[in-house]
């Protein structure tokens, strides 16, 4: 499937702002389930653009730009060919061990719930135990389509029983963990999650012995396939966010962001 993908990200300030320097993980890599045919990580004024690679191994792009600056626009547009991999990753840039993964975060710290909800899921092999996890989340968790709560937990998740895909992928996560599998999460896009506010998808990725990484999608419910592009993971959201950054400046900031995903023939 080829999938044309804009993103564009806006932020406006109500004073001028000194500088800004912001990390951007908005670029795709190919892999053995993805190719990207063309993509392009512009910005409105002027700005130096730097390559490199984080922690994790993301491909990420510095941007530097001087002030004074009322707003900025970031924008990315491209396409990427998918494939049907049943989940299963392949041919990732991979420089961490897989059970650095068991870490929590705040964010994906399991509670007493979370552990018993997982534990009701456990028997058999690891893989069953996986989808049928992922299932469960996306049962448990009524789908918020607003913007992501900074700040929200898995256990405040779970006990809420309504999130947005981050929220759902970081309760999986934390459940995962629970059982010592490795999970992460991943950032990047898909065309089936409806949202009424089109932002970024996020979905998780957990370790199987034989098989390596498999993607999870507990807002669908599946493993991730041709409609996802996949674009950075860490170990929960902040490590995987498309921008993140600081400003030398006073006043507020306002940050909107657009999102079209869509199918090519």
């Amino acid at each position: 499937m080829r999938l044309s993908i804009d993103h564009l990200t806006r932020y406006r300030f109500s004073a001028p702002q000194g500088r800004i320097v912001q990390l951007l993980r908005m670029t795709p890599e190919n892999t053995h389930d993805q190719t990207v045919a063309s993509w392009h990580v512009a910005v409105d004024c002027d700005a130096r653009m730097r390559r490199h690679r984080d922690g994790f191994g993301n491909c990420t792009t510095m941007l530097y730009c001087e002030g004074p600056v009322d707003s900025i626009e970031i924008t990315v547009a491209g396409e990427v060919v998918t494939s049907h991999s049943d989940g299963v990753l392949r041919g990732t840039f991979e420089p961490l061990p897989e059970a650095l993964f068991l870490r929590s975060t705040p964010l994906t710290e399991a509670d007493t719930l979370i552990r018993a909800f997982a534990a009701d899921l456990a028997g058999g092999d690891r893989i069953e135990v996986l989808h049928r996890l992922n299932r469960a989340v996306a049962a448990h968790v009524s789908r918020d389509c607003g913007r992501p709560e900074a700040g929200r937990t898995a256990a405040e998740v779970f006990a809420a029983a309504e999130g947005t895909a981050r929220d759902a992928a970081h309760l999986f996560i934390a459940a995962a963990r629970s059982l010592g599998v490795p999970a992460r999460y991943v950032s990047g896009y898909c065309d089936l999650t409806g949202d009424r506010r089109p932002t970024p998808h996020g979905w998780a990725e957990a370790w199987v012995d034989d098989l390596g990484w498999v993607g999870f999608d507990p807002t669908l419910g599946l493993s991730p396939e041709e409609h996802h592009v996949r674009i950075a993971s860490a170990l929960d959201a902040i490590g995987a966010a498309p921008v993140a950054g600081s400003r030398l400046g006073e006043g507020d900031e306002r940050l909107d962001v657009e999102v079209r995903v869509q199918p090519e023939d």
